[in-house]
């Protein structure tokens, strides 16, 4: 063999060895896609203003040259349907005791898929304006004096914000205070006030759900006073002692298994739907004092998403509806919800709109505007063919429903929300 073939047979072998290894590492971290490899992601593209956001650290897949995307009819392009000003407010209490690692896991895959439905819900024609609060409890690491319970977001509507913090979470041993926690949501977050708006409690663990110093019965008793629906979800089998606090709250009682898998059926739109999901990034207009940490939060929460090739389908499809708002950073959203470009100081601005004059200014957040609405018209035209799709194929397969956390807050939502006089598109 001359040495020209051998060092040729070396390289080959190790590409192998390399290929070898990130496939075994892809079937650790998506088991439930195996079988269907997922799309490599374009790279996100970064307004001029805005530096390149710091790496997280995930993996990140080879950017690779993708062609144009078909422009979508004409008819499709168009405005989002508005936000009207009714709420529909959820705060989420997970425990993070040790043995909740699945549970974690569900929320952090499956927070796009709850968002998107969440997100069909109107009511007078208008869509419900999302908000989400976080708690944990039960972490070891968390003081006696809380009742080991930490508030980790007041209600927000920055729904990359959630994101980030549900990958920041880890479990550890400790005490589960299910009315603790309860009592503590229902005493900080601003919960509202309105008449037709919809509050909800997802609390979800595996101890029993009377343990701790503060009697359940009275802190679900003062959320009814203020208009909240507490609603359990055990992690295991049946639990009295779960299935009475939701008698109490008169909310639903649900079971999930936190290790099951979460099913994921790929469709021939998914593709396209997630490089245009990575695509609408370049769309954004970063301003003001929280503009670029919030472009690279955008940025990272993508990448986070590659975990599981159904949540960045979904994320996707999440920034194509108007749930997904970003009016504190961007100056698309922003001007389309009422702030006047003409009254932001220059050194707010991106640095490539600072030289433009008003008329400037305005036509160049137009055009930002429109190729916005482009990409997102043409993503829910995918979405729309993506579930009927998926529909087929689920009436093949049959089966149960799923016993998984987005499972059990979907089938929630449809049932309280409607009850609520709220429909579903």
């Amino acid at each position: 063999m001359n040495k020209r073939t051998l060092t040729t047979g070396i390289v080959a072998c190790a590409l192998g060895l390399v290929a070898v290894g990130v496939g075994l590492d892809e079937g650790r971290t998506t088991p439930a896609a195996a079988a269907t490899p997922r799309p490599t992601p374009i790279a996100t593209p970064v307004p001029a203003a805005t530096p390149t956001p710091t790496p997280v650290a995930v993996p990140t897949p080879t950017p690779v040259a993708v062609p144009t995307p078909t422009p979508a009819p004409t008819a499709a392009l168009k405005p989002l349907p508005e936000v009207g000003t009714d709420r529909i407010q959820i705060a989420l209490l997970l425990d993070t005791s040790s043995s909740m690692d699945g549970l974690i896991n569900q929320a952090r895959t499956q927070l796009w898929k709850v968002v998107n439905e969440y997100g069909r819900a109107t009511r007078g024609g208008k869509r419900a304006r999302l908000e989400i609060a976080l708690y944990e409890y039960g972490h070891s690491s968390l003081s006696e004096e809380s009742g080991y319970v930490r508030q980790i977001l007041p209600f927000t509507g920055d729904l990359d914000r959630v994101s980030e913090e549900l990958f920041a979470l880890h479990t550890n041993g400790g005490e589960e205070y299910c009315g603790t926690v309860i009592q503590k949501a229902t005493r900080d977050l601003a919960w509202s006030k309105a008449a037709h708006d919809l509050r909800l409690v997802f609390i979800a663990g595996n101890e029993a759900f009377d343990q701790g110093p503060v009697d359940f019965h009275k802190s679900i008793a003062a959320a009814r006073a203020k208009g909240i629906q507490v609603n359990t979800i055990h992690c295991g089998g049946d639990d009295p002692s779960w299935r009475e606090g939701a008698l109490v709250a008169k909310g639903q009682y649900l079971q999930i298994d936190q290790d099951q898998v979460v099913a994921y059926i790929a469709a021939p739109q998914d593709d396209e739907i997630t490089r245009l999901g990575v695509e609408l990034n370049g769309t954004y207009l970063a301003f003001g004092s929280t503009g670029r940490a919030s472009y690279a939060r955008q940025a990272a929460q993508d990448q986070n998403a590659w975990t599981n090739q159904g949540s960045m389908v979904a994320r996707s499809l999440s920034k194509a509806n108007g749930n997904y708002d970003n009016s504190g950073w961007d100056l698309v959203d922003a001007t389309r919800n009422g702030t006047d470009l003409a009254k932001l100081p220059t050194e707010a601005l991106p640095e490539e709109m600072r030289g433009l004059d008003a008329a400037g200014r305005k036509a160049f957040v137009a055009r930002k505007t429109a190729e916005r609405q482009r990409l997102q018209a043409r993503i829910n035209t995918l979405s729309a063919e993506r579930e009927k799709f998926v529909a087929a194929e689920r009436a093949k397969q049959g089966g149960d429903a799923q016993s998984t956390l987005d499972a059990a807050m979907v089938k929630v939502a449809r049932d309280q929300a409607t009850l609520a006089g709220y429909r579903f598109e």
